[in-house]
């Protein structure tokens, strides 16, 4: 089922236009208050947008006469899972099916046959208050599934869990999207990547950009992307060999993909393991020098991640100590030109 969504919400500052293949899982990043939950509810029918069409294989759902949610065969599954309280897992799987007009004993087979899906055979007898975070969410998924839904929409559906059953969860979501035309809201990398086919990046209710998981990850046009991704970004225009930005930084690099030419809007994206850090800028090789000064320092792995606002650089615990870093101190961030990819914005 191929979803498409245009759709304005001024209260919001929402204007989206949207396109789901059937099949297809894409994955809405952006930060807190983009607009990615508006979306979700736009679709859902649980917000009405001011203008806009939003259609499900050529199906229109808005319009003169508004199908409501529950008559849409959407299914919307958020960080808290909301299993009814006084029903037994399978119960609550079964209620989808019972609720389309499904026979009870039909129902329930279903709702055996989701649970073993999502690897939940043996919750079937249990209410929620007897299950953990992570087995509720599993019971969750499988109600969504079972009701089968045109279109799925996963609105972080793990942002609430312990990290420890996280990855399982991530597995089983991995295959039994595989498929499914769905759209997932979430800010970890490692779903994007490995539950999407495609990624969509909203920023203050506009796409700012969007493209296969992999590729948006790897060459982020947007700041959100290039956080997520774990990259240091600077936009500006590409003049005499480096990225120049508007509030006076110059970084140095190299030109991947289409030409650039003088003024072309353009990011140089670069790792924080390709940053060095001084106290005074350095000579020798043709370097970027951005004067900065360091706003935090936290532990990354078996480094030090050396934060000056929107940049980062990684450095060992020992050259920590011996620039004696701390929030407040002016440094160099020094980047090679061959460590910087540069490409059209």
């Amino acid at each position: 089922m191929t979803l498409r969504l245009e759709a304005t919400v001024a209260a919001r500052g929402l204007d989206v236009s949207l396109e789901v293949a059937d099949g297809e899982t894409v994955a809405l990043l952006g930060p807190n208050g983009a607009g990615k939950s508006t979306v979700l509810g736009v679709a859902a029918g649980l917000l009405r947008p001011d203008t806009g069409r939003v259609t499900l294989d050529d199906h229109e759902l808005t319009g003169r006469r508004v199908v409501p949610p529950h008559a849409r065969r959407t299914a919307l599954l958020a960080q808290d899972p909301l299993l009814f309280p006084h029903l037994t897992a399978l119960d609550n799987v079964a209620f989808g099916p019972r609720s389309a007009g499904v026979r009870r004993g039909a129902a329930r087979d279903r709702a055996r046959g989701w649970l073993a899906e999502v690897d939940a055979t043996d919750l079937a007898g249990r209410r929620p208050g007897e299950l953990s975070g992570g087995q509720a969410q599993r019971v969750a998924i499988a109600r969504a599934l079972a009701a089968e839904p045109r279109l799925l929409l996963l609105d972080e559906p793990m942002a609430a869990l312990d990290v420890a059953v996280t990855p399982a969860l991530r597995q089983t979501l991995r295959r039994v999207l595989e498929g499914r035309t769905t759209v997932v809201v979430t800010h970890d990398v490692l779903d994007a990547l490995l539950l999407a086919d495609r990624v969509v990046v909203l920023d203050r209710g506009r796409v700012v950009e969007q493209g296969p998981a992999a590729e948006v990850l790897a060459r982020p046009r947007s700041p959100f992307a290039a956080r997520v991704a774990g990259l240091n970004m600077v936009s500006g225009r590409w003049s005499d060999g480096a990225v120049r930005s508007g509030g006076g930084r110059a970084v140095a690099g190299t030109p991947s993909g289409p030409a650039l030419r003088e003024g072309d809007p353009a990011v140089a994206v670069f790792r924080p393991r390709a940053v060095s850090v001084f106290r005074e800028a350095p000579g020798g090789s043709p370097r970027t020098a951005l004067p900065v000064v360091v706003t935090d320092l936290e532990p990354h792995g078996d480094q030090v991640r050396v934060r000056a606002g929107d940049l980062a650089a990684d450095v060992t615990a020992h050259a920590a100590a011996e620039l004696d870093l701390a929030p407040g101190s002016p440094v160099i961030f020094s980047i090679k030109a061959t460590e910087v990819d540069v490409y059209p914005r």
